[in-house]
């Protein structure tokens, strides 16, 4: 798989609220920034899960839009509008670094 598709399937599975196949995008070392944080938000595959599961796909209003996607190396930024989290769109930059054909790292921009 390349590095845009495995991003791709993630997005997917994220605007499908499909927690399966979204965990199924990361490594199970996977660590979440929320920028510019120095420490991980988000640590593990298991509280990966977690979280969604309680925070986002519990939500029918949650989906992202992808504005642009730049695919540089093993690294994936797509600049989106996500939808759901508070009345207006909020804009995002979502860096993904894929290894092994895994997301392990993602670094999330929120203005």
């Amino acid at each position: 798989m390349s590095v845009e598709s495995i991003a791709q399937a993630q997005f997917d599975a994220y605007n499908a609220h499909d927690i399966e196949g979204f965990i199924s995008c990361f490594s199970e070392e996977f660590k979440g920034y929320r920028m510019p944080a120095e420490s991980p938000s988000t640590t593990g595959k298991a509280s990966l899960r977690e979280f969604y599961l309680n925070n986002r796909f519990n939500n029918p209003e949650l989906r992202a839009e992808l504005i642009s996607r730049t695919v540089l190396g093993n690294k994936v930024f797509d600049h989106e509008l996500i939808y759901g989290l508070s009345s207006t769109p909020l804009e995002s930059v979502a860096v993904f670094e894929v290894k092994n054909e895994l997301i392990t790292t993602a670094w999330f921009y929120f203005p």
